[in-house]
Order: C-alpha cells, then sequence, then structure tokens
C-alpha cells in the first residue's frame, strides 16, 4: 500500500509541472489521483464518497454567484476604479487595492479577487516592470487572505474539512499572521511599484468579460477540483501518520517552499491531518501560503492573473522568487523570536 502511494504522491507532485495536457487539465486529473489514492489507501466507501460530494458544493456556489456578479457589475467596477485612483495619491491607491483584495478574497473567493486584480490593473498604464510587481504583491495578498475562510480557496476548505473545523476555523488559527502578511505585501507595493507615467487611468486594453459557460465551467472545475482532493487526503492519510505526524514544525515549513511550484491546495490535502498540533498545523499552513505566490503554478490567482495579462513564468519568477523567500525568512525569524520570548 505505501508503495502504491508514494507513486500516486509522485505522479501528483511531477506530471502538473511536467506534462502540458495534465496541466491544462489539473481539476480532473487530481480527481482521478484521489479517487485511485483512495482505493490503494483501502479508505473509499459510502461515507468518503458523500464527504467528498459535499465539501466542494459551498466553494463551487460561492464562486459560480461571485462570477455572475463580477459579469454584471464590470463595467461599474471599470468606472470606480479609475475615479478612486484619481483621487488618491498612486502609492496609496495600489497599497490599498492590495489590502483590500487581500481581505475581502476570504469571502467572494480568490478567483474573483484575481479578477478585479486583472481590471484593476488594466485600468493603470504602468509600466513593465511595475505592472508585473503589483500582481506578484497582490497575487501574494490574495492567495493568503483567501485562505481565512472554507469559500475563498481550495485550500481553506481542504484544510477546514480534513481539520473537522467550523468557517471560522483558519481565521482563529491564522488570521493576524496572515493580516500582518498582507500589510507587508502593501508597504512593498508603495516602495517597488511606480506611479503611470501621465498619473492618469484609462482603459486602453479592456479585459474581456466572460460569457456564463465560462464561469459556469470554473466552477464544475472547481467541484472536482476539492472534490478530488478530498479523496487525496483520506488516501494520503496513511503516509501522514507514518512519516509526517512526528515531523517537526520548523521542518515542515521549509519544505512547503515546494508550493511555488505545486498548487498548495494538493500540498494541503497531503499534508494536513486533525491529530497535529495547532502550531504544526499553522506552520504548514503558512509555508504554503507564503511560498504558493513565489511562481506561477502555485496558487490560482497566480494563474489566473498571469493567463489574462500576459505575465511569463520569467517575469514572474524574476521578482516573485526573492519576494516570496524574504517573507518566508521573515516569518521563521518571528516565530522563533516569539517562541524564545515565551
Amino acid at each position: 500500500m505505501f508503495f502504491g502511494l508514494l507513486i500516486i504522491f509522485a505522479l501528483v507532485m511531477l506530471l502538473p509541472f511536467t506534462v502540458r495536457v495534465v496541466e491544462e487539465n489539473l481539476e480532473f486529473f487530481l480527481f482521478l489521483m484521489g479517487l485511485l489514492a483512495a482505493f490503494v489507501s483501502g479508505v473509499f466507501d459510502g461515507a468518503l464518497f458523500v464527504k467528498a460530494a459535499s465539501d466542494p458544493i459551498n466553494i463551487a456556489i460561492a464562486v459560480f454567484i461571485a462570477g455572475l456578479l463580477f459579469k454584471w457589475l464590470q463595467v461599474p467596477l471599470e468606472k470606480s476604479i479609475i475615479r478612486f485612483s484619481q483621487k488618491m495619491p498612486f502609492r496609496l491607491f495600489a497599497a490599498s487595492v492590495v489590502v483590500l483584495l487581500g481581505i475581502i478574497s476570504s469571502f467572494i473567493t480568490a478567483i474573483i479577487a484575481a479578477l478585479v486584480l486583472v481590471v484593476v490593473v488594466s485600468a493603470l498604464k504602468l509600466d513593465r516592470a511595475s505592472e508585473v510587481r503589483f500582481v506578484v504583491l497582490a497575487c501574494f495578498a490574495i492567495g493568503s487572505g483567501a485562505a481565512l475562510t472554507p469559500i475563498g480557496e481550495p485550500l481553506a476548505t481542504i484544510a477546514v474539512s480534513k481539520l473537522k473545523g467550523d468557517f471560522f476555523l483558519l481565521f482563529s488559527l491564522i488570521g493576524p499572521q496572515v493580516i500582518a502578511v498582507i500589510i507587508f505585501f502593501a508597504f512593498l507595493t508603495i516602495l517597488f511599484v511606480h506611479p503611470p507615467a501621465d498619473g492618469k487611468a484609462s482603459f486602453s486594453k479592456r479585459p474581456n468579460s466572460e460569457n456564463y459557460e465560462e464561469i459556469f465551467v470554473r466552477a464544475l472545475k472547481i467541484y472536482f477540483f476539492v472534490m478530488g482532493l478530498t479523496f487525496l487526503g483520506a488516501g494520503f492519510e496513511p503516509l501522514i501518520n507514518h512519516y509526517l505526524l512526528n515531523l517537526d514544525p520548523y521542518y515542515l515549513y521549509w519544505i512547503n517552499i515546494i508550493s511555488a511550484l505545486l498548487d498548495n491546495a494538493t500540498l494541503a490535502a497531503a499534508e494536513i491531518s486533525s491529530s497535529m498540533s495547532q502550531f504544526t498545523v499553522q506552520m504548514i499552513l503558512m509555508g504554503l501560503l507564503l511560498s504558493g505566490g513565489m511562481l506561477i503554478p502555485g496558487n490560482i490567482p497566480n494563474i489566473i492573473s498571469a493567463g489574462k495579462l500576459q505575465i511569463t513564468s520569467k517575469e514572474w519568477a524574476k521578482f516573485g522568487l526573492p519576494v516570496g523567500f524574504a517573507a518566508m525568512l521573515g516569518f521563521f525569524i518571528f516565530v522563533l523570536i516569539t517562541a524564545a520570548a515565551t
């Protein structure tokens, strides 16, 4: 059994990053791998199927409704963005966008927050370097903030399910740390994102409005994505109990830097267990969140924003890697100092 699960784990870790067809159909690939893991470990039964089928309902509905609202409100949103950007100092406006999207992403979903970010960036005629930096920093904030509720992003949905917690479990577990991280990325926005040359916002190229079919398909993909991760998490439970349960939380924190290459929800499904201590879960989650913005595949807002704004992997990595590493190191030092003080 362990050998079979290790093979599945290797396939889940490697194929999305190396095989294009798997990357383009990640949701259904993980669904199949999750089913396979559940069968191999012998945990697949009616109760697990009901749990896997019900876990994604709330986030899928949230993504669908938020997608409809975004489509209907896109034009007034664009006008509001231009109006506010012209009334505020640019650096304050940019930092405010990062904070706002980071905090509300847990309620409007990381996907919609990323689409709003695309609208904002499209309205600001920034130089290329500032545009990339703005997007990267905002996606760090969105990916972190969306983890505070189970409707924000798949990572949070899976974590709450595996920890058997309520709607506000993750907010109580990592809320202060995440809010501090969001403010940190907003501060970096003030430092590294320069104002437009003419200081004015206008849409030289409007982002395309999605049709209803695209909105529905995206919600359906999220449903199967989370369903597959539920199977995956249950299937990997024996591996977690055998290899990770007693591993030092500090090691787990740095191991999760691989979240830069792989969607952090996948790693959350494979790593988190309700048998772990609160501190261990905190370190796992913060490691996943802080490294998830380093590269484009790390989380959903990265993928959406980079795709719509045509940001290359090289452009993203040039800024995302050092920022993410600095954030991870800074948080790690803070934890060590706090632990020493207590």
